[in-house]
């Protein structure tokens, strides 16, 4: 090993022996790996199957014991914690004082001589990277952290919105043009609020309301107005409107289908070392790379689990109605209040998925009556044993700062549904690029939530009850079950499993 390796190779052996807790099996891999990658100037993919808690010291540790400068992009609230909790105990611990900065200090670093680690949410990133502001050098070396969200980040970043206050503004602003702007938006209003009711409450522009908008674009001469009618006329755009029922309002967005055509180029101009959980089922990540734009020929790992420390306890009843069918609804509640009349009396919190909006009222309703305040429903405060009914969007945008619970129960596999607008959008656009739209899209997709939903439970091997009985009958079950490895795997309820 030259010698960045194995300086860090020693010190975090060393640090792992003096912790005293129990250890990730792949920390000294992926910090050799890191390493390399800051040493050579090489790209990676890493899918490390475990949550920060477990992976994070693998990278920080070469952060601080390199002398280059290193760019770091993660969110915010792990910018945080690393500035606030890990970073400071590495640093005495190593007795080393690299310069920490963030975003904030951007204006500040001159890199010239800047051997330091700056740290940058992805939005800041992706923003000077797409838009060529030239915060960063194009070739610092680059980490970027959870990078399962890659795809999603970039389409929000490039998301443009017309809010319900803008219209307001616009006639401020414009009052010469106060009647086109009026007729426009009470055309639009007319038209958006008569889609027909969804829980999805999107709906996809058609082409009268498209070519309404588009005129109002170009006749008005506001930058951000002229902007948005660029983008709905380009061919890689989805226009699409988000409904607010109760206020009688609508949103308009404009978003990218695809992102691989605009993230590309990027990978060309500086080396990057992408981390998460789960990105691909396939160790080379071929799916992920091309929804990415990746496509060279870069180094790809994937570690595997420990079949002993991070396994899953894992139900899956036989026999169970198919959830399209009308028998489905009644099972699921009944089989729901069963698994939590076994597991309530613990310390730790249930988490039950359901995502069809009649059914998770019926399922929180059922359970409120047996366990009171105690259930909670799409609720960010929750208390350490509480139960908490929701859907897969509140599930996957708030996991990471509710308690890990001792109990998962999903009802539906998240195969993304053709009912939605914006999904079903997606789709067209694969069948218009011939490309297989339920390999490439929403298997994946399925795939990527399931294993970001157990990733935490793995680290206290909880239970995870799966309802779905598409898993046991279906040609892609094999696949879902394969993600899920390893678990230890009954069809009936073992009582042992929920003793105290």
């Amino acid at each position: 090993m030259t010698i960045l390796e194995a300086e860090v190779h020693s010190s975090l052996r060393d640090f792992l022996r003096q912790q005293g807790q129990p250890l990730w099996d792949h920390h000294l891999t992926m910090a050799r790996l890191v390493s390399r990658a800051l040493r050579l100037d090489r790209s990676a993919i890493i899918q490390t199957g475990s949550t920060f808690d477990r992976y994070g010291l693998s990278y920080l540790m070469p952060c601080l014991l390199s002398d280059r400068p290193i760019l770091l992009v993660a969110p915010l609230t792990l910018q945080h914690r690393l500035k606030q909790q890990e970073i400071p105990h590495l640093q005495q611990w190593l007795n080393t004082h690299k310069v920490i900065l963030t975003e904030t200090d951007i204006n500040e670093v001159c890199f010239d001589n800047f051997t330091g680690l700056l740290m940058v949410s992805p939005q800041v990133w992706l923003r000077d990277r797409l838009e060529n502001k030239g915060l960063f050098p194009l070739n610092i070396p680059t980490l970027i952290d959870q990078a399962d969200y890659l795809e999603e980040w970039t389409r929000d970043v490039l998301t443009l919105t017309i809010f319900p206050d803008d219209w307001q503004q616009l006639q401020i602003n414009y009052p010469a043009y106060g009647n086109l702007i009026q007729e426009v938006r009470l055309y639009l209003q007319r038209s958006i609020l008569s889609h027909p009711l969804s829980p999805y409450e999107y709906c996809l522009l058609e082409v009268e309301e498209k070519v309404s908008l588009n005129h109002l674009c170009e006749v008005i001469p506001e930058d951000w107005l002229r902007k948005f009618g660029e983008q709905i006329t380009g061919e890689n755009q989805l226009l699409w409107a988000s409904i607010d029922r109760k206020n009688q309002t609508f949103s308009l967005h404009v978003s990218p289908l695809e992102v691989a055509s605009i993230l590309g180029p990027i990978w060309q101009s500086s080396p990057v070392v992408l981390m998460g959980g789960f990105l691909d089922s396939d160790k080379a990540a071929p799916i992920y790379r091309d929804t990415i734009g990746l496509t060279d020929d870069i180094l790809c790992l994937k570690f595997a689990l420990h079949r002993q420390n991070e396994l899953i306890k894992l139900y899956i009843r036989d026999r169970l109605p198919m959830p399209n069918t009308p028998e489905f609804q009644g099972v699921l509640i009944e089989e729901v209040n069963h698994l939590v009349m076994l597991c309530h009396q613990r310390s730790k919190s249930i988490i039950i998925i359901v995502d069809d909006v009649p059914s998770k009222a019926q399922v929180a309703t059922k359970l409120a009556a047996e366990f009171g305040s105690r259930v909670q429903v799409e609720n960010t405060g929750l208390d350490a044993n509480g139960i908490l009914v929701t859907g897969w969007k509140f599930w996957h945008e708030n996991q990471a700062i509710l308690p890990v619970p001792q109990l998962l129960i999903i009802a539906t596999l998240p195969i993304p549904s053709l009912e939605n607008p914006l999904v079903s959008a997606l789709v067209s656009n694969y069948k218009k690029r011939h490309k297989d739209w339920f390999r490439l899209y929403l298997l994946p997709t399925a795939l990527q939530e399931l294993q970001r939903a157990v990733m935490p439970l793995r680290e206290s091997q909880g239970i995870v009850a799966l309802l779905d009985n598409r898993v046991n009958y279906r040609s892609y079950g094999n696949r879902i079950l394969t993600a899920l490895e390893p678990y230890a795997k009954i069809n009936y309820l073992d009582i042992s499993w929920f003793d105290s």
